[in-house]
C-alpha cells in the first residue's frame, strides 16, 4: 500500500520512480559509498539508484526507514541519512566514491515506515509525517474489483467471463476470511479462488461462472472470523463500545456485574493501564454523584462490582471506552436498561467532562456493520464526523455530549431490566 502510493505519486507528477529498501541496512557505506582505495569500491546506493533511472529528480522511495540499524562498527546509517533528507544540506551531498559534491535537492524523497517509535528522533525531525490508516471495507471492495481480481485473472489465464465475483462474495472474503489493514491476504484469497476455477476448467468440470457463498465455503473452508453484532438490552450493565484496531474499527462489549461484598472493584479482560484507570474514574465519579443518579450511596459499601471486556486473549487499552464503562456501571447500579442499538466512544475526566477520541471514521463503519443506529460522541468529535463521506454514515444518528451526565441521561432509559437485582442494603 505505502510503496504503491510512491509509484502513483511519481506517475501523477510525471517523474521517474526509484525504490531503495532500507530494511536491515547496517553499513554507512551503503549510503555514502566506499572510498576508491578499497577493492570492489562503488558509489552508495543513493547515487547508484539515480544512475539506474537516469534522472536527477525522481520520486525516491526509502522503504522501511524504521528498520535501519543504529550505530554499529560499520558506522551509523541512520545518521548518514540525515544529510540525505535535510533540504539545507543535501544540495552538497558528498559520496566517498565520487569524491565530489552531488545535488540531491531536486529529488523527492518519500520514506515509508510501519512504526515511528524506532526512527531516530533527529531523522524523524526532518520528515513530514503523513499517517495512512488501513483500508475501509468499502475501499477494499473497490480495490478488489478494479485491481486485484483483473490481475489474478490475467496471471492465471482466465477471461472475465469465466469467473465473476459479485459484491456480496468480495464482502464475505474481506469480512469472514481476512482481517488486516491492507489487502495482501485478500489478494491471496482471490488467487486461491481463481486457481480453483482454473483447475475446474482444465478438468472440464466448470459449470457456472458466477461464484456463490456455498461455493466460496467449499474453496476457502469455514469462515475464520465473525463480526460481533449488537446485543439486546435486557441485561443490566452490558453496553456496546467502539474501538479502533490496526485492521479497522470494531465494536466491543463492556459488562458490569454486582455481587454481595464490601465495595471492591475488579477488572478483567486483558486491559491495559489506561483502560483500568478509565474504569476507576467512572466508578469514583458515580460514587461522588450518586445523589444525581438516584443511587443509594450505601450500596457502594455492600456490593462488589466486576467489569469485564470479552475476548480476554486480546489485549485492550486506551481511554476511548471511558463513557462505555460509565454507562455500564450506572446501568448495573440502577438496574435500568441501556437504550437499544446504541454504541458510544469517548474519554472521561474526574470533573465530569467527555473528551474527544481518535479513529472516528473506522469506528463509525464498525457501528454500521453491527446494525447500530445511535452513536454517542464528544462534542469535539463533530468535526471528525463531518469529514466522513455521508454515504458511509447512512442509518446512523449522532448524539454529541459535553458532560458525563449527558451520556447517562440519554443512554439509560427509565425501564427496569429483566430479572433486576434487589440492591436494598
Amino acid at each position: 500500500g505505502k510503496t504503491s502510493l510512491g509509484k502513483s505519486l511519481a506517475r501523477a507528477i510525471g517523474r521517474k520512480y526509484v525504490r531503495m529498501s532500507l530494511g536491515g541496512l547496517r553499513d554507512e557505506a551503503e549510503i555514502r559509498g566506499h572510498r576508491k582505495t578499497y577493492i570492489g569500491a562503488m558509489p552508495g546506493r543513493i547515487i547508484q539508484s539515480l544512475k539506474k533511472v537516469k534522472s536527477s529528480n525522481p520520486v525516491f522511495v526509502l522503504d522501511e526507514i524504521d528498520k535501519v540499524a543504529g550505530n554499529t562498527f560499520h558506522g551509523d546509517p541512520a545518521s548518514a541519512l540525515l544529510e540525505v533528507l535535510d533540504p539545507e544540506q543535501n544540495n552538497t551531498f558528498y559520496d566517498n566514491f565520487l569524491e565530489i559534491e552531488f545535488d540531491l535537492s531536486n529529488v523527492m524523497f518519500v520514506a515509508t515506515a510501519n512504526s515511528l517509535a524506532t526512527i531516530h528522533p533527529a531523522l524523524r525531525d526532518r520528515l513530514e509525517i503523513i499517517d495512512i490508516s488501513g483500508y475501509l471495507l468499502e475501499e477494499k471492495i473497490e480495490i478488489a474489483k478494479r485491481h486485484l481480481i483483473p490481475k489474478q485473472l490475467a496471471e492465471h489465464g482466465l477471461k472475465k467471463s469465466q469467473l465473476k465475483f459479485s459484491q456480496p462474495i468480495i464482502e464475505a472474503m474481506i469480512d469472514s476470511y481476512s482481517r488486516e489493514s491492507g489487502v495482501r491476504t485478500l489478494e491471496k484469497l482471490i488467487a486461491k479462488v481463481v486457481r480453483n476455477k482454473a483447475l475446474a476448467i482444465a478438468e472440464d468440470r466448470a459449470n457456472d461462472s458466477k461464484l456463490t457463498v456455498a461455493g466460496l465455503k467449499d474453496i476457502l473452508g469455514p469462515q475464520m472470523f465473525q463480526r460481533e453484532k449488537h446485543i439486546s438490552n435486557e441485561v443490566a450493565g452490558v453496553v456496546t463500545g467502539l474501538a479502533w484496531t490496526a485492521v479497522g474499527g470494531e465494536i466491543l462489549f463492556v459488562e458490569a456485574s454486582l455481587s454481595r461484598g464490601d465495595g471492591k472493584l475488579s477488572l478483567t479482560g486483558n486491559l491495559g493501564d489506561v483502560m483500568k484507570e478509565s474504569a476507576t474514574l467512572a466508578y469514583e465519579y458515580i460514587k461522588a454523584h450518586s445523589h444525581l443518579l438516584g443511587i443509594d450511596s450505601k450500596v457502594f459499601k455492600s456490593w462488589n462490582i466486576h467489569i469485564h471486556v470479552p475476548e480476554g486473549a486480546t489485549p485492550k487499552d486506551g481511554p476511548s471506552a471511558g463513557i462505555t464503562m460509565l454507562t455500564a456501571l450506572t446501568s448495573a447500579f440502577t438496574q435500568k436498561r441501556v437504550r437499544n442499538q446504541l454504541a458510544m466512544t469517548g474519554e472521561i475526566t474526574l470533573r465530569g467532562k467527555v473528551l474527544p477520541v481518535g479513529g472516528i471514521k473506522e469506528k463509525m463503519l464498525a457501528a454500521r456493520r453491527a446494525a447500530i443506529t445511535d452513536v454517542i460522541l464528544s462534542v469535539e468529535n463533530r468535526k471528525d464526523v463531518e469529514d466522513i463521506k455521508p454515504v458511509y454514515l447512512e442509518g446512523l444518528t449522532f448524539h454529541y455530549v459535553d458532560s458525563m451526565l449527558d451520556v447517562i441521561r440519554y443512554a439509560i432509559i427509565d425501564e427496569p431490566v429483566a430479572d433486576p437485582v434487589n440492591l436494598e442494603v
